[in-house]
């Protein structure tokens, strides 16, 4: 039998398919939690994205690159912290962040379409926990914008 692990993995890959295939974006499907979570974070650093997205942090600069130079985002300098770059969305991803949450939607319906609203909510609720306790078990409590 597969492990839990196993089958939300392929679930996660058959949404990036999924996300290639209906969408009218020149990006790979991988980069659609990148333009959610920098226009619902503009400013944030790349340390604060690679956590949210629970990626490495290289995995992260060279994506982030590839949009910089797309025109979809823009990285600056932090004034407080010369080391650190923070990450805002540039109007090129504001403007196809519609397309991108109505992708998920579709996606969300379409995997719960045979699921009762009960099931759902439990569903809902134990993977809830698993994410805060693999969110903590890989980074402690505190996250930082």
């Amino acid at each position: 039998m597969p492990t839990i692990m196993r089958k939300i993995s392929v679930i996660s890959r058959c949404a990036n398919l999924y996300r290639a295939e209906n969408s009218t974006l020149k990006i790979h499907g991988g980069y659609h939690s990148y333009i959610t979570a920098i226009c619902k974070y503009p400013g944030s650093s790349q340390d604060f994205l690679a956590k949210y997205l629970c990626k490495n942090k290289s995995s992260v600069t060279r994506h982030l690159t590839f949009l910089e130079n797309e025109g979809f985002i823009s990285r600056k300098v932090s004034a407080e912290d010369k080391r650190e770059m923070l990450v805002y969305p540039t109007q090129k991803m504001k403007d196809i962040l519609p397309e991108t949450y109505e992708i998920a939607r579709k996606w969300n319906s379409l995997l719960t379409a045979d699921i009762d609203e009960e099931e759902l909510e439990i569903f809902n609720n134990v993977l809830d926990k698993m994410f805060l306790t693999a969110k903590k078990t890989i980074y402690g409590k505190g996250e930082k914008k």
